[in-house]
């Protein structure tokens, strides 16, 4: 429905150009708008209009005029004072109407998309809808996902709205109160660097708009084809946003694309996981190594397992990073320097940092 701000708009800017008070009433009388203060409305003169089979009437100087939605009376526009009464209603009435046409139009259109993402449509429904709404059913379309605490701020959501209004072919919508999804279409010829370069283009409007911060995230998904594949997108684009925030908390962009590892270990089951750290650490865990242990392993991996070079930047002997691989072999039996067990390790590794960020799901 039309808020009645909106409405309040409309009248204002046809009585600057009419030159009559207008008033905007439902059919009950009750007000919803009007030129002119709290004008005193008769009840049953609205009442007796809407029961007429008359779409304007002139009722004690006055002239009324019927608005419809979708062949039902939705308000009654009352027009007073002016030469041109007449011509001045018909213009309100048909403004007023086509707002409503359009409105209910972006609802349902709204509906439609949070629908599709969610998967609540059956497939048939969806192309029928789809057609009916005028929506291409076969274009090119990736989603993303803004999260932010900030997500549900006015600002942020309108920054995000100008950014992609050049096209009407782009969606934006909400699930929730924390994140912003964009349905973009895209060329044909688009390929992955093309939609990082819009998920960069996204971060750099909300930065100028004060609305970057280092909870925001921006995740998308693979493109796909058909509309029906556009909850998968979002799937996709959902579980960037979860695993990014696992293994790539230092990122503020994570493609579906992107996750490598870290996608296969998200969708193990904790007690699996926590068998798989057993028969690695035995009664240990990685947490329970200390700083510098921790250090030494993560540069190891950072340059490939190459001693010479990790060495150099952890500003240390090379003798030194020897003895400490062999201290952690003898406490793990794992030898970083052999492909196979710093592979094991390194999956260990994570494994123990998605257990942790499921933990703090739980509470």
């Amino acid at each position: 429905m039309i808020s009645n701000l909106v409405l309040q708009d409309t009248i204002n800017g046809i009585k600057n150009i009419g030159r009559c008070e207008l008033t905007i009433v439902d059919l009950e009388g009750k007000l919803v708008a009007s030129t002119e203060g709290e004008p005193e409305v008769s009840r049953s003169d609205i009442v007796n209009f809407a029961e007429s089979q008359a779409d304007s009437q002139e009722i004690k100087g006055s002239m009324y005029f019927k608005v419809y939605d979708d062949y039902q009376i939705e308000y009654v526009v009352i027009v007073t004072g002016g030469e041109e009464m007449s011509m001045v209603g018909k213009l309100a009435a048909f403004q007023i109407q086509n707002l409503l046409v359009a409105y209910k139009e972006h609802f349902d259109k709204d509906n439609f998309i949070k629908n599709l993402l969610l998967d609540n449509l059956l497939l048939v429904d969806v192309y029928n809808r789809a057609m009916k709404l005028h929506i291409t059913t076969n274009a090119k379309r990736v989603v993303y996902i803004i999260e932010s605490e900030q997500s549900k701020d006015y600002s942020t959501l309108e920054a995000v709205k100008n950014l992609f209004s050049k096209t009407k072919n782009d969606f934006i919508t909400a699930v929730d109160e924390n994140s912003i999804i964009i349905i973009k279409e895209l060329k044909e010829e688009d390929g992955q660097k093309e939609l990082a370069e819009i998920a960069e283009s996204i971060t750099r409007t909300l930065a100028q708009e004060g609305n970057v911060h280092d909870t925001t995230h921006v995740a998308y998904g693979n493109a796909v084809t058909e509309i029906k594949e556009v909850s998968r997108s979002y799937k996709e684009a959902r579980m960037a946003l979860d695993v990014g925030k696992i293994f790539f908390s230092d990122q503020n962009i994570i493609a579906y694309s992107q996750l490598g590892i870290g996608r296969l270990i998200y969708q193990l089951p904790i007690p699996l996981c926590k068998m798989f750290i057993k028969e690695i650490f035995t009664d240990k865990s990685p947490d329970d190594f200390d700083e510098e242990t921790l250090t030494t392993i993560n540069k190891f991996f950072e340059n490939s397992l190459n001693v010479s070079e990790t060495s150099r930047q952890l500003y240390i002997h090379r003798n030194t990073l020897v003895y400490r691989l062999d201290k952690l072999q003898k406490s793990t039996g794992l030898d970083l320097r052999v492909f196979d067990d710093a592979i094991t390790f390194k999956i260990a590794l994570m494994v123990v940092r998605y257990m942790k960020y499921m933990e703090t799901l739980e509470y």
